[in-house]
């Protein structure tokens, strides 16, 4: 017969058998909140931005409005309490020639180089994503212009174009194009233009980088059946890749502007401004009138015509990115 505890009848209740063996254990409390920690997402959101929020309120925000309150100041490197100085400084700045002439110089570097920047980019990531020997090796030798300090290379810069031993006045003069040596720092015009080339040198690098993020990111099926229908290589490169990588052409030429805009120490190593200010940019003038010429003030408000400025060149390319997502 069987037993009937083992099947009971309709309307018995049946008891969970007996356990045997080591009951399960409990996972220990730290691990409880840890793991309670980890499923917070708002919690770790903040504790990862924390460190970015630090670095903006500390290196920007405070140096930013600190800036703002010396303009309207007469701080002085002699005399650094703070009295209120009104317009003053704006004043002094608006009937300041050079003043005029290197925002002039800032706009012009900045377009000149962005256009550049751009077009040789392009150029050089439709290279670098092609299949060739030593492709690695001219990956690295292409990216040493960005990874380099930019005082370090742009003092060999310094020394390529120096008045007297340039090397590029020596090949030159042998191959029969020039005669005397070009003196490229110390004309206004050639002073300009080799500010413009070692800009462009530096910043090539990044924008191809970039570039080539959006070249690989383009399906291999949409070229090949560009191809199959017998668009050459221009057609494929105006009606397909450059449409389909506008976006990252325009986040390269922000890059550019915002690097080319802000930077100061290309013009200072290399002309520090000169000859006759004709290299002067607002970055190096405020270096100038407000460090080495001791006027605070003065070099606050030079500074912060660089804010209107490339807010609202950042704006306008931003803008433009968003309307090619949407189109």
């Amino acid at each position: 017969m069987t037993d009937p505890a083992l099947y009971p009848t309709h309307g018995q209740s049946v008891s969970p058998p007996e356990v045997t063996g080591v009951p399960h254990a409990s996972p220990p409390v730290d691990l409880r909140e840890r793991r309670r920690l980890a499923d917070r997402d708002g919690l770790l959101a903040w504790l990862f931005l924390l460190p970015s929020v630090v670095y903006i309120v500390a290196l920007v925000a405070i140096p930013f409005f600190l800036a703002i309150a010396f303009s309207f100041s007469d701080v002085t490197a002699g005399d650094p309490s703070f009295d209120w100085a009104g317009l003053r400084n704006y004043q002094n700045v608006f009937d300041d020639p050079v003043f005029w002439q290197s925002l002039r110089n800032t706009i012009v570097f900045t377009a000149v180089s962005m256009l550049l920047i751009v077009v040789l980019g392009k150029v050089l990531a439709n290279i670098l994503i092609a299949d060739f020997h030593g492709k690695w090796l001219v990956r690295f030798l292409v990216l040493l212009p960005w990874t380099t300090p930019v005082a370090l290379s742009t003092i060999a810069w310094l020394w390529l174009l120096d008045s007297v031993f340039s090397p590029i006045d020596w090949v030159l003069r042998e191959l029969g194009l020039i005669d005397v040596n070009m003196y490229w720092l110390g004309k206004p015009d050639l002073a300009i233009g080799s500010v413009i080339v070692v800009h462009v040198w530096r910043l090539v690098p990044l924008a191809a980088v970039i570039m080539m993020a959006g070249l690989v990111a383009i399906p291999k099926d949409v070229q090949e059946a560009a191809s199959v229908d017998g668009a050459g290589f221009w057609r494929r490169m105006f009606e397909i890749t450059i449409p389909l990588t506008m976006p990252i052409i325009a986040v390269a030429a922000l890059f550019g502007a915002v690097l080319t805009f802000t930077d100061m120490a290309v013009v200072y190593v290399l002309t520090r401004g000169g000859p006759t200010n004709s290299t002067q940019v607002l970055a190096s003038w405020a270096f100038f009138r407000g460090i080495e010429g001791g006027d605070v003030g003065q070099g606050a408000a030079i500074a912060l015509f660089l804010f209107p400025l490339l807010l609202a060149a950042a704006i306008a390319i931003l803008r433009a990115v968003r309307r090619m997502d949407v189109s």
